[in-house]
């Protein structure tokens, strides 16, 4: 009988201690979900208790709220109690500012206030919105007016940017802005992280391969950020097309992922119950299963000539907005269109400048811009 007791005795301590090494050996294969922040940005009102609504509405399924009304930021009480919410809800803030001159308060004070009282959660600054963008198209507010020719483009508009960049990092630590062109020169710039804008119909994928290829080259952050699919009502895509493009965000490395929301069509902005479930469904899954979205990861750069500031929208785009489509601008836009359609966001799209010396061993395949592709 004694024996009998023994022997099961050791049976079940046997398979106490298998089920515990399958079950570190379980946890220990797991992949805890990587640093990411999902959020939505808020535009189009002016009071804080619109805002307040939408925290409310998404703060259970995003950890970051972008405050992009400037109506809410030129009123420092409306911008010190939205913040205060923010911060209550849980979520990191992100707070957008315009030319410094046009607030009847010091930002620069508030910034290094913000700091101190939200600590991390406070995320940082959002500055000048698609830099690269307004110097592709808009005359007004372009930082090069004229340049002698592309090396001297480049120059002026990261010695530009930069001046606004570095003045800004004495009062927050990471600088952020949305573009959809340009990013390299963003980057040099000294951008903390750019959103690649995924706007109308445009290629997702373009727009990752050139902002994750400038990230990766700088040692930066990237993100993407879901405007505009019309230029009427409803603006915003649906929420499958939504949960789509955060899902291919993700899977390409993304640090951040936002959906902006302006102007005030119905209760949340131009946000609907349709994104709301989009963007819950997204959280959900990427928080039980890092992995449900897969990887794609750059395998193929290609590289452009130094200082080649083409927009890359078109074979006709213009190149630093100051000049016209050149001999190599439609072979470069077929050899891209041409790798998208084989590598899809596993491709990078980088310079021919120290940057890339410095990150092209990374990659399977290097092709330049003056190269025949088969």
């Amino acid at each position: 009988m004694k024996r009998k007791t023994v022997l099961l005795a050791t049976v079940l301590i046997a398979l106490i201690a298998l089920s515990l090494v399958i079950t570190v050996n379980w946890f220990s294969n797991q992949t805890a979900p990587r640093e990411f922040y999902l959020g939505v940005e808020y535009a189009y009102g002016d009071r804080a208790s619109e805002l307040e609504r939408l925290v409310d509405k998404v703060k259970n399924y995003t950890n970051l709220f972008v405050i992009g009304s400037i109506q809410i930021t030129f009123n420092q009480t409306a911008l010190d109690e939205s913040c205060d919410y923010i911060s209550n809800a849980g979520l990191k803030i992100l707070v957008l500012f315009t030319d410094s001159t046009k607030y009847s308060y010091n930002i620069f004070t508030w910034m290094t206030q913000a700091k101190q009282k939200y600590g991390d959660q406070f995320l940082g600054v959002y500055r000048y919105d698609e830099p690269g963008g307004d110097q592709l198209e808009k005359v007004a507010s372009r930082f090069v007016e004229n340049a002698a020719n592309y090396t001297d483009a480049a120059a002026q508009y990261t010695s530009g940017l930069k001046g606004i960049i570095d003045y800004y990092r004495n009062y927050a630590d990471r600088i952020y802005t949305a573009d959809y062109g340009l990013y390299w020169f963003d980057y040099q710039a000294g951008y903390t992280a750019i959103f690649a804008e995924f706007v109308g119909n445009q290629s997702r994928q373009r727009h990752i391969a050139l902002c994750r290829g400038a990230a990766q080259a700088h040692n930066r952050d990237w993100g993407a950020i879901v405007t505009w699919k019309y230029d009427s009502a409803p603006y915003l895509e649906s929420g499958t097309e939504l949960y789509s493009d955060l899902t291919l965000a993700y899977s390409a490395g993304a640090k951040y992922a936002i959906v902006f929301s302006y102007p005030q069509i119905g209760s949340y902005g131009t946000l609907t119950e349709d994104h709301f479930d989009a963007l819950e469904r997204f959280w959900t899954e990427i928080h039980s299963d890092p992995q449900s979205s897969g990887s794609s990861k750059a395998e193929v750069a290609y590289v452009l000539p130094k200082d080649y500031g083409f927009g890359l929208r078109s074979a006709e785009d213009n190149i630093w907005g100051l000049f016209n489509a050149d001999e190599l601008s439609a072979k470069v836009w077929n050899d891209v269109s041409r790798l998208i359609s084989q590598y899809g966001s596993r491709l990078d799209i980088l310079y021919d400048d120290a940057e890339f010396d410095a990150v092209k061993s990374r990659y399977e395949r290097v092709i330049f811009w003056n190269q025949t592709i088969s």
